[in-house]
């Protein structure tokens, strides 16, 4: 089946059904060339490819946060072709996470080569063009809820990094590349997050 989407849409599934976990495995190995996602609701979300400009600012994120969670040893770096199960039903990928020893104790092999029924603690969203800022936070949000312990969404064209942290107002950080490269100059971006983490 062909699909065509106009540029920067969102194709949103609604069929009257919710995919288990293993339908969903399913659809998902039978369509390797499609971005989806699932919502809590059962919906099954398609969204096109982020674009060259999107997916540098979103390689160079999975690139510092890799190198510092090897340096750090807590815990491993994904980026996004990572899914995670999480507890509300949904599945989502997110641009980069980090997810700790502890929790990577906790899944089974089976989930080590899939899609982990976890959570990571750590998680990064790069705005694209397709991301509509109205209905990123709302991402945002269900990862805070499902059980991540800090979430950034970095919105690169103004400048600006929205830090969320359960129980805790949303921070906004504005002119973020000078607060990024303060944060590299004591070592990696990621240090200034370790804190946030506990």
């Amino acid at each position: 089946m062909h699909v065509a989407m106009p540029p920067h849409s969102v194709l949103v599934i609604r069929n009257g059904r919710e995919y288990s976990d293993n339908a969903y495995l399913k659809f998902c190995e039978a369509n390797p060339n499609l971005r989806v996602e699932r919502s809590a609701e059962g919906e099954i979300i398609i969204v096109p490819p982020a674009g060259y400009e999107s997916d540098y600012r979103n390689t160079d994120v999975v690139a510092q946060l890799a190198s510092w969670a090897t340096r750090d040893g807590r815990g491993r770096a994904s980026g996004p072709a990572a899914q995670f199960f999480l507890p509300g039903g949904s599945a989502l990928s997110p641009g980069a996470a980090w997810v700790s020893n502890e929790s990577q104790k906790r899944m089974s092999e089976r989930e080590r080569k899939s899609f982990p029924c976890v959570c990571p603690e750590f998680v990064v969203e790069v705005l694209s063009p397709s991301d509509r800022f109205k209905r990123a936070p709302a991402t945002m949000e269900r990862w805070i809820a499902n059980g991540a312990q800090l979430a950034w969404l970095i919105d690169s064209d103004k400048q600006t990094v929205y830090v969320y942290q359960k129980d805790q107002p949303v921070e906004t950080r504005r002119a973020f590349s000078s607060w990024q490269a303060r944060a590299r100059s004591k070592a990696s971006l990621f240090t200034c997050a370790a804190s946030g983490m506990g």
